[in-house]
């Protein structure tokens, strides 16, 4: 078999020509580095991570979002035996990140380490689960704008759980709620350091302001699949037209509180309350609590991008017909809902890398509210 020349179009059965096919054309660069991803992760040679053991992963975790027909496209390349010592903590692994990437902890890096993976292969085989977890979100919100079938789920679409121990590994003081507040993130897994990167790979970083972060560093362990990844999701966030910078942030954060992502959230409800010049109506959804509807109390319009944000961020995906009309009801055309589907999407690649390689940390402060305030 080969690789398919556009994954994401051959599976939701896009028609060239037509209007989904036509908002992806103006989406040029996300589509085009998606599409990359997928082609970087799955034709890499190297003896950290086998490609036939990548596809074992990848089937594995299609096979769980309900995606059948991706998992049989990673499935007819031929798999690696999943009992071998190296793939059963790799597939235990694949679970956690899968179903419940908020409940890692640096063991799950450690029965890794003890099975013989390399830091460059854990990096990978973190990178290719969440990205089939973006990918199979992709095809079912892809299917929905394509008015094609989509499975069915009975997952609640609902907050999820979050961290609430107030120290990192390190002892340093840890989130406990879901803040705006800047905060710091700590690796389980050493990042690379800057001087073991080539002169052209230091550019790379530095073109995407990557160098002197721990967590860029750390996925720069492989970093085609780092380059890809940030181009994405620059395609996905940094373009104009379609739906708005500030709902494609907040469908980030909506995202991250389906994950219980605190760092992610963080980021993304901040940028989302700056553009909207809405701290209120983020600050409703950011106090949400485990197991309650993340939209109510929201306008009609920011209601319906909640819904399908939350429900296309579940495992399996839950987003509906019903979803879309919705959308469609508040005025998102076709390139609105592209946008939308991307952002969301895209948060289930981001969260399951952020929860499972590390642990956010609250910044430097002195006394006055509860977390006080920034030096």
């Amino acid at each position: 078999m080969a690789l398919s020349q556009d994954i994401l179009a051959e599976l939701a059965e896009i028609a060239p020509g037509s209007p989904l096919a036509q908002a992806r054309l103006t989406r040029e660069a996300a589509t085009r580095h998606a599409q990359g991803s997928y082609e970087t992760l799955f034709s890499q040679q190297d003896a950290d991570f086998a490609l036939d053991e990548r596809f074992a992963v990848a089937a594995k975790v299609a096979k769980w979002h309900n995606a059948d027909a991706l998992a049989a496209h990673y499935a007819g390349f031929g798999l690696a035996d999943p009992t071998s010592v190296r793939l059963t903590p790799a597939l235990t692994f694949a679970r956690l990140l899968t179903f419940s990437p908020v409940q890692a902890t640096p063991g799950a890096i450690n029965a890794l380490n003890l099975a013989g993976w390399s830091k460059e292969g854990i990096v990978t085989l973190a990178q290719l689960i969440a990205f089939v977890s973006f990918q199979s979100r992709l095809i079912v919100g892809l299917r929905l704008l394509n008015d094609k079938p989509v499975p069915a789920s009975d997952a609640p679409v609902v907050a999820g759980l979050w961290h609430t121990v107030p120290l990192t590994k390190n002892g340093k003081a840890a989130p406990v709620e879901f803040t705006q507040l800047e905060l710091g993130w700590e690796p389980w897994l050493a990042p690379k350091p800057l001087a073991e990167f080539t002169p052209d790979e230091q550019a790379i970083l530095a073109k995407f302001g990557h160098t002197d972060s721990d967590y860029f560093r750390l996925l720069g362990r492989n970093l085609p699949v780092l380059e890809q990844r940030t181009l994405t999701d620059k395609g996905i966030f940094y373009t104009s037209g379609g739906l708005s910078r500030a709902e494609r942030e907040l469908a980030a954060a909506v995202t991250s509180k389906i994950n219980g992502c605190i760092y992610c959230a963080s980021v993304h409800a901040r940028k989302a309350s700056q553009l909207s010049k809405d701290n209120a109506a983020v600050e409703r959804l950011l106090a949400v609590e485990p197991g309650q509807s993340l939209s109510s109390g929201q306008s009609p319009r920011w209601q319906a991008g909640i819904d399908f944000a939350a429900a296309l961020s579940v495992i399996p995906p839950a987003v509906t017909p019903g979803h879309l009309a919705e959308l469609e009801r508040q005025g998102l055309d076709t390139l609105a809902q592209l946008d939308l589907v991307q952002s969301a999407a895209f948060f289930a690649w981001a969260n399951r890398l952020m929860l499972t390689l590390g642990e956010p940390s609250l910044p430097c402060m002195h006394s006055g509210s509860r977390y006080g305030s920034l030096l």
